[in-house]
């Protein structure tokens, strides 16, 4: 097996190549490069390259290669860059440029994390050429008008067209693979979701079902047993079935956006008059504030604050507090228990399907899980954001919906 200095290979290539970490700084550079840039690697390593190419002052070219290269990162695709103008301070000159013409290809070398890792850029330049075609131009000019004159003008006319449909057509394929892209990811979510929900939904059918499978083994085992009190036993875990299936079949039309035309719906009137049917031993307080007026399904919201008042009723020691205000363009409702409280890490997760807390599990053990998943798809059905706020004690829940445009 032959050891190949790649080092060397690199600093041999032809091509003038440098080596760039994702800050944009320099982290090597081969001999073509040093020679066509006219720095020296001690003066370019470790330097960002901006710095020491800031493209003259009109800054020409520079917002094209900044682009290209934080879409080498972000997409981690290699960049062509059209043919363009990229002016180069004159060494010994300061502050004096001289045009220059380039092609660039941005690659990028990809790391064991996964992450672009360095960003490979190859530069052609093509000064030289342009000078030519303009210097036979000029001393074409001075002679009779005639057809050589006129193909040197279309010659670079062309150059520059074609460059122009270059990038043209880059911009369109990073444009397709950016949408293919967020297809891809929104399609993988989807299927992660539909997963989740078939494993959560099977553990959590499991437990009435097994439970409808023992009472109906041991009736048949004992011919003694007492017929009622199973019966009374299989309708309980036949009732949590029953509320499983309907709760998950109210997701599913939620999110497929199954919703009847909004109409104006007083958030305080709805929260007024399903407290009135709130079966509670708790002490209630209403704040309550009038004319709070928001767009949507009166059905739908009164199931949003009946799963938020239930979750409050079962979590609290002694109070409940109802709040209802309009805040600039918003409609707040608030739902705040004085119970144990929700850590803050536990936040996001009690919104999620079947999710459920130690407590929660104790104090309403046929409780399916999905209360607060559903009253949370709902208000974003709405338009509007359901979270849980700071609270010193107890828990706070926060909705905000849009206020009615009259």
């Amino acid at each position: 097996m032959v050891d190949v200095d790649f080092e060397a290979v690199f600093d041999a290539v032809p091509g003038a190549c440098a080596l760039l970490w994702p800050d944009m700084t320099y982290a090597a550079v081969n001999r073509a490069y040093e020679r066509v840039s006219g720095r020296s690697r001690r003066e370019l390593i470790g330097k960002n390259v901006f710095e020491i190419f800031p493209g003259g002052p009109s800054g020409r070219g520079v917002h094209e290669l900044r682009a290209s290269l934080e879409r080498v990162l972000l997409e981690q695709e290699p960049d062509v860059m059209a043919f363009q103008r990229y002016d180069v301070e004159m060494l010994g000159s300061p502050g004096v440029f001289e045009e220059r013409y380039w092609s660039i290809i941005n690659t990028p070398l990809i790391g064991p994390c996964g992450k672009v890792q360095l960003i490979i850029l190859r530069a052609e330049e093509a000064t030289a050429f342009i000078h030519q075609l303009r210097k036979a131009r000029s001393e074409l000019t001075m002679q009779p008008p005639d057809s050589a004159a006129a193909q040197l003008n279309a010659i670079e006319a062309e150059i520059f067209a074609r460059a122009r449909d270059l990038q043209e057509v880059n911009q369109r394929l990073r444009r397709a693979q950016s949408k293919e892209r967020q297809t891809t990811e929104a399609l993988r979510q989807a299927m992660e979701q539909q997963r989740e929900l078939v494993a959560d939904t099977s553990h959590d059918l499991r437990n009435p079902i097994t439970g409808l499978q023992t009472l109906l083994q041991d009736a048949l085992d004992d011919p003694g047993a007492d017929v009622r009190q199973i019966l009374l036993a299989a309708l309980r875990d036949a009732e949590r079935l029953g509320d499983i299936v309907a709760d998950l079949l109210e997701l599913a039309r939620l999110e497929a956006g199954a919703l009847p035309a909004p109409k104006p719906v007083d958030l305080s009137w709805l929260a007024e008059n399903e407290l009135a049917r709130l079966d509670c031993e708790h002490t209630v307080d209403m704040q309550l504030e009038r004319d709070v007026v928001v767009d949507g399904t009166k059905t739908q919201l009164a199931r949003l604050l009946n799963n938020l008042l239930a979750n409050a009723a079962r979590h609290a020691h002694s109070s409940i507090t109802v709040l209802v205000r309009a805040e600039r363009e918003r409609a707040v409702l608030e739902v705040i228990d004085d119970g144990p409280g929700i850590p803050a890490a536990e936040r996001e997760s009690v919104f999620k399907r079947f999710y459920r807390r130690t407590d929660a599990r104790r104090t309403d053990p046929g409780g399916t899980g999905l209360g607060l998943p559903i009253a949370r798809q709902i208000a974003h059905a709405h338009g509007g954001t359901l979270h849980i706020g700071d609270q010193p004690e107890g828990t706070r829940m926060i909705l905000r919906l849009p206020l009615h445009q009259a």
